[in-house]
This record gives structure tokens, sequence and C-alpha cells, in this order.
């Protein structure tokens, strides 16, 4: 429970459990009736959030030699080779020719080599193919920011990667968007709409009606793809 700048009282049930966040002139006893008024949701909430904990477990990566992991929407499999014309510790995935918006299909399994020799500790790969995507999807995400933001006749300043455990992405009043590094896992339509909504709330900075319609503008099938980001998951680190 912490006490905010904000106009109401908010929950946010994530991986650690419920948070409360109310502004300084609230009651306890407020915070309190609200609690209870929203129990149902918060129980269900918790309940959801700890049944995605355990199915995340069992989808953790274990890193070695032929671990396969998601990348655009398709099975990307990490070979070490220290043979192949890498320099140390650094990676390469085998050319299959799509540019950066068009997802792979879903059964096309992709090659990354990764210089490192079969003796590497699961740490030392995982650093190499974390860097290797998180270098992917700064140039995917730019390319779509780019791409969408004279759509929604906005400007977006700046973009930076974020490590976030539960939120895909942020936008700034300055212009300034945040975008989690692990979208690279999703299909690329699912990454447009996280870019999209992001965007989105450089018009509106709320989930009114009014913002939806601005992410319906470009994305018309909007709701499917925010379905799937909340359904499928992504790899456990």
């Amino acid at each position: 429970f912490t006490r905010a700048k904000r106009r109401s009282i908010g929950f946010v049930v994530g991986a650690e459990g419920l948070s409360v966040r109310a502004p300084q002139w609230i009651a306890l006893s407020e915070v309190e009736s609200a609690l209870q008024e929203k129990a149902q949701w918060i129980l269900r909430k918790l309940s959801q959030t700890r049944e995605r904990h355990m199915r995340q477990e069992q989808e953790r990566i274990v890193w070695r030699h032929e671990v396969k992991l998601p990348y655009l929407g398709a099975s990307l499999v990490v070979l070490l080779d220290p043979s192949h014309a890498l320099t140390a510790r650094s990676a390469q995935l085998d050319a299959y020719g799509h540019d950066l918006a068009a997802s792979p299909a879903a059964n096309f399994v992709q090659s990354l080599r990764v210089g490192l020799p079969m003796t590497a500790t699961p740490e030392q790969i995982s650093d190499v193919v974390q860097t290797w995507l998180m270098r992917q999807a700064h140039a995917n995400f730019t390319q779509r920011l780019q791409h969408f933001a004279p759509l929604l006749k906005v400007r977006c300043t700046r973009m930076r990667l974020s490590n976030a455990a539960s939120r895909w992405g942020s936008a700034g009043a300055d212009g300034s968007i945040r975008l989690n590094w692990r979208l690279i896992h999703f299909r690329q339509e699912v990454i447009d709409y996280v870019v999209v909504h992001e965007l989105s709330h450089l018009r509106v900075m709320d989930h009114s009606p009014r913002f939806w319609d601005v992410v319906r503008s470009v994305l018309p099938q909007y709701e499917s793809l925010r379905d799937e980001l909340k359904r499928d998951l992504v790899p456990r680190w």
C-alpha cells in the first residue's frame, strides 16, 4: 500500500501480489471499503496470476545447445558453434529473407548460431542470446514506431527498451515510449498492437472509449491481438 498523486484508489495485481495506491486525502477506512467492494475481482486476479506464474515456470528456458525459444512468433533454435565465422560471444541468425514487419511461419524453425564452445555455461549462452534479441527488438520496434506514428498523427521523441516484469510498454507526456524487449518473442501483429497502444497514449493518456477509438483507427482487430498478448506466455529467463 502506498500513497500517490492520483484522483482515486488504484489496484494492481502482479506476480508479487496486490498493490494498492491511494491519494493522500482518502482515509484508510475508505481504502478498506474499496478493498471489500473489489474483493471478488482481486481474488480472481490473484488466482489467475498464480496459475500464469506456474505455467511460466514450466516454460523456463534451460540454456544449452539446441535449446528452443520463440522469436517473432516462430521457433528459434540456439546452436553453439565455435567453428563458425563469428567473433567470440556473438550470434548470427541463419538467413531466411524476411523483413522486420513480416512474421515467419509458426512452424518454421530458424537457427541462431552462437560463437561459444560446447562447454559454455548457461549464463554465457543466456547473455549472448539476450544481447542479440535486444538488438533485434530495438530495430524492430523503431521501425514499427516510425511506421505507425504518422498514421496516428503523433511523434515519438525517444524509444527505449524496458525490462519490466509485468508491463509491456509505457508512454510519456514528452513523447517518449518504452517497450519491453521480450515482446520480440511474439508474432509481429502482437508487437504492432503494443506499439499502436503506446503511440495512441500520446493522443489520449487514459483508457477511455476515445483512446480505444484511436487504437481502432489503425488496428481494427486490436481486441483479438490484446487477448493474444494476455493469453500467450513468453518463456521465463
